[in-house]
């Protein structure tokens, strides 16, 4: 009786390990059901749905701020696409990124998220402490930098490309700018 009895907890054990092992919180599961969106993302991805489409970025006021950054980190940042009358508010708004993040494939522009910016001296005369949005400090960068910006506090949020970094990493090693070419130089197509 004590060696049956020992045989079904062990065998329960597995089971729970083998469930364990096939739902993994946050990567979906072997049945291919998505993986549950945070609150974080979801807000990114209810604000830039229409961004899908670069045309309709610019539209709204985004523009080209710089190429595609890359640097000696694994993976890329992708190219910004800014709006000046947003970064320089000094306010954040989770539904009005300063930036959008778009890799380029083919001369087409796929979304992949979004930067949230704020000019340090703005946000330090109003605030006693660094941004903090939906829950994520902000990261510091100081001048001079390779965007030309006075200090600034910055926060990536990777709301349409996985980031296996994090979801509010910098970086992200999914991303390239091999295909990345200058304006002017590719067709700008949309996603």
């Amino acid at each position: 009786m004590k060696t049956k009895f020992g045989i079904l907890i062990g065998l329960a054990a597995l089971s729970l390990l083998g469930v364990a092992a096939i739902v993994r919180p946050g990567r979906g599961n072997a049945q291919g059901t998505p993986a549950p969106v945070s609150p974080a993302v979801a807000t990114v991805r209810a604000a830039t749905e229409r961004f899908q489409n670069i045309e309709t970025a610019k539209a709204a006021g985004y523009a080209l701020l710089h190429g595609c950054v890359s640097g000696p980190q694994e993976g890329a940042m992708g190219v910004h696409f800014a709006n000046g009358s947003i970064v320089g508010d000094g306010a954040l708004d989770a539904s009005r990124p300063e930036a959008l993040l778009y890799e380029v494939h083919d001369g087409r522009y796929e979304l992949l998220g979004v930067e949230y910016v704020v000019i340090a001296e703005q946000w330090d005369a109003q605030h006693q402490a660094p941004p903090v949005l939906m829950g994520q400090l902000f990261n510091y960068v100081s001048s001079p930098n390779r965007y030309g910006l006075p200090n600034f506090y910055e926060l990536h949020v990777w709301a349409w490309r996985s980031n296996p970094s994090g979801t509010f990493a910098d970086w992200n090693p999914t991303v390239t700018c091999d295909d990345y070419a200058p304006v002017g130089a590719t067709h700008e197509g949309t996603h």
